[in-house]
């Protein structure tokens, strides 16, 4: 049953876009409930639909199997119009978002995108996805295929549809809306594919309610799939059968069936002007036969490496080797491009991975292809990218021996206090999220915010997403996607990026290293450093009139008349030396007002101010109390943010100054912190005291966007 189909599309053939609809139906699945009392052949069964992405691997909607039971369903298939359907198991395997409950019928939230994974082997075809950084298309309208039940009768539909716009663009909700054709249920969960360029783009996600059409989810939302507690990551294993699958397809010479790369070259599509479809193919198997990147900001310094190319802000961020591919298509020069793809092969050669003998057979392989592929370029091309290879031998001829001498080469083991610095003692920028919390004044308990990466000192970090009116009290849901897409950019394995709050002064104890991203995730502040900032210093209370100056310290500068200058001039001596505590709210248990701004600037600088008490309900002073520190240009700030009012307090103030006073300095603080964050979730009761110690760790020389707050360097 077709809706519509009229082939012939800029840059093909009518045959050929004939050819590749058929194989975009053999490879559209319907999905029923599973279990021996549902008849297969039946709506009453009959979920919705998917597609085969890889061999024994189905993309659908979550809303789709989340109907199942258990996570249990039934993929019914057949490869062609001749073929008696088939019946095979199948289990979900992941799926976007991560819910607990149900939503209410035709309100799924985006990206709604499920995996499901055959119980057991069946041979099929697969669909070839794109490989392209977003949802691009090679023209104005794109093709789709799913099941329906019309009048109680199975059958599959295909047809054309318009694209008319994004919904919630540059968010982890964004949507294409697409038009022209009515979309009638159970449609849900097909493919949508780019018919100028013979690739799938999209999932089907909704029948819009009035009018024709509906809308899609780019298939790149795929790339923000968790990676799981064991390492076993799903989206790399899906990618990498998907690409070996048309690469060996190609290879195939045992059937007279025309393959996707065929039907591309008859389309006239040229991949990154470049590279032929078969071309393609094969650089893309050859990369699937490698490790995948040990991580995605790995994988983000391979493509800054490259010469010439600046890597664009991308949401979500490549994950594979063939996203960093298909991320070239976009940004080469025309007379460059050939030269970057190689020069990128060359970067996936020489990037961090476990050695191993099929990764070593994979990496000649991947040279060879280098090397004939760039048989027709300069001479003094060929001879860089040979010396390079040849570095490339030594270097892993090196490390081979080192292995077998019992040696790494590298430094000690690495502590959970020492790895939030190692990159700033090794002169490199610290990996770093930063989520900016701004309150209304007009609406006091909601607020904007804004999530970015990177940044450094006098460095304006990357925004990638921000949000207006999210309510203060459920503001950890609205950001859970955008910071696991941040920490996606930043991660490196067993090197969490550091996350940086940046708060409203009144809001400074809103427990961020509570959140967790995914139901079955750990705290945030036990997965990574979670330091606090202050989003309004503009907004601090005011002094009282003091004579401060009559008494001032020798290290003190004039804050009243330059404040930054003033917490630039303590930051710099509170990291020159040891550091040292100094409880201000509490004196042996005895409750006490913290001093004015103008008597905590007479502290010696190597001072850290520690508040035992500031959510006590007893104490008046509490809102203002960490502003006055704040005030006074202290950077560094410790507090204990659920003390009990009859809580004893000795226990905290000892653990206090061990970790500060014993430890190496302010530089270390952000690391001993998390350490102890992570000894209270493993329930080390040595360390309970710690259970709610807040860091502010607000360094004057890292702006904040947005904030003005943008110093000049030290």
């Amino acid at each position: 049953m077709s809706a519509g189909y009229d082939g012939g599309a800029p840059g093909g053939s009518g045959a050929a876009e004939l050819a590749l609809r058929d194989l975009v139906l053999a490879a559209t699945v319907r999905i029923h409930r599973a279990g021996a009392g549902y008849a297969h052949d039946e709506p009453v069964s009959f979920l919705g639909s998917g597609f085969f992405v890889a061999p024994n691997w189905v993309l659908t909607c979550a809303h789709v199997v989340h109907a199942g039971e258990g996570g249990e369903v039934t993929v019914v298939y057949r490869t062609s119009p001749y073929d008696d359907p088939r019946a095979v198991p199948g289990r979900v395997a992941a799926m976007l978002p991560e819910l607990t409950g149900r939503p209410a019928p035709g309100n799924w939230p985006a990206p709604d995108l499920a995996l499901v994974r055959l119980r057991e082997p069946v041979g099929h075809t697969c669909v070839y996805v794109s490989e392209r950084p977003n949802p691009h298309f090679g023209g104005t309208g794109v093709f789709y295929a799913g099941w329906t039940a019309p009048r109680g009768r199975l059958q599959i539909l295909d047809g054309r549809l318009t694209v008319q716009g994004t919904i919630s663009a540059w968010s982890p909700e964004e949507q294409v809306r697409l038009g022209r054709n009515d979309l009638p249920s159970g449609v849900s969960g097909g493919p949508v594919v780019d018919l100028v360029r013979g690739e799938v783009v999209g999932v089907l996600k909704s029948r819009a309610d009035h009018g024709g059409g509906g809308t899609s989810i780019g298939v790149e939302r795929l790339r923000t799939l968790r990676l799981p507690a064991d390492g076993n990551d799903v989206y790399q294993s899906v990618f990498h059968a998907h690409d070996r699958y048309h690469r060996d397809r190609q290879q195939a010479a045992d059937s007279p069936d025309p393959t996707w790369a065929d039907i591309q070259g008859e389309l006239g599509a040229r991949p990154g002007r470049t590279l032929g479809p078969h071309q393609r193919s094969e650089l893309l198997g050859l990369l699937a036969d490698l490790p995948p990147p040990v991580s995605t900001r790995a994988l983000l310094d391979v493509l800054r490496s490259l010469p010439d190319f600046r890597v664009p802000s991308l949401v979500p961020a490549p994950r594979g080797w063939r996203d960093g591919l298909g991320l070239l298509y976009e940004h080469a020069r025309q007379d460059g491009a050939l030269k970057l793809v190689l020069d990128y092969a060359m970067g996936v050669l020489s990037a961090e991975r476990p050695p191993a003998p099929s990764a070593l057979a994979a990496e000649r392989a991947l040279w060879d292809w280098v090397r004939h592929t760039a048989a027709g370029l300069d001479s003094g091309y060929r001879h860089a990218l040979a010396q390079r290879r040849a570095e490339l031998l030594g270097r892993a001829q090196a490390a081979h021996r080192r292995a077998a001498c019992g040696t790494s080469g590298g430094p000690g083991t690495d502590t959970a206090v020492l790895e939030p610095v190692r990159p700033l003692l090794a002169g490199h920028p610290e990996p770093s999220v930063l989520l900016v919390v701004l309150r209304r004044g007009w609406e006091p308990d909601h607020c904007d915010w804004s999530v970015s990466v990177g940044g450094g000192p006098d460095q304006e970090p990357t925004r990638l997403y921000e949000g207006e009116r999210a309510p203060l009290d459920g503001l950890a849901d609205h950001v859970a996607a955008p910071l696991a897409e941040a920490f996606r950019h930043c991660d490196e394995p067993g090197r969490p990026a550091t996350l940086y709050v940046a708060l409203p002064h009144l809001h400074l104890g809103l427990p961020v290293d509570d959140w967790r991203l995914a139901p079955d995730g750990a705290p945030l502040g036990a997965e990574r450093p979670v330091l606090v900032r202050c989003s309004d210093r503009d907004q601090l209370p005011d002094e009282e009139p003091s004579t401060r100056r009559s008494g001032a310290a020798p290290w003190e500068t004039d804050g009243a008349e330059d404040p930054d200058a003033e917490r630039r001039d303590r930051w710099r001596r509170l990291h020159l030396r040891e550091a040292q505590a100094e409880v201000l709210d509490c004196d042996d248990g005895v409750r006490r007002p913290v001093p004015e701004a103008a008597a905590l600037r007479g502290l010696a600088p190597y001072t850290v101010p520690v508040l035992c008490r500031p959510g006590d309900p007893r104490s008046a002073d509490d809102p203002a109390a960490l502003g006055r520190v704040l005030r006074a240009g202290f950077g560094v700030v410790l507090w204990h943010r659920r003390r009990r009012p009859d809580a004893v307090c000795g226990e905290f103030h000892r653990g206090v100054k061990t970790v500060v006073d014993d430890g190496d300095g302010a530089l270390f603080l952000p690391g001993a912190v998390h350490a102890l964050r992570g000894q209270v979730g493993a329930e080390d009761t040595e360390s309970y005291w710690a259970h709610g110690l807040a860091i502010l760790y607000d360094d004057p020389h890292r702006p904040l966007p947005g904030t003005g707050d943008l110093l000049e360097a030290p």
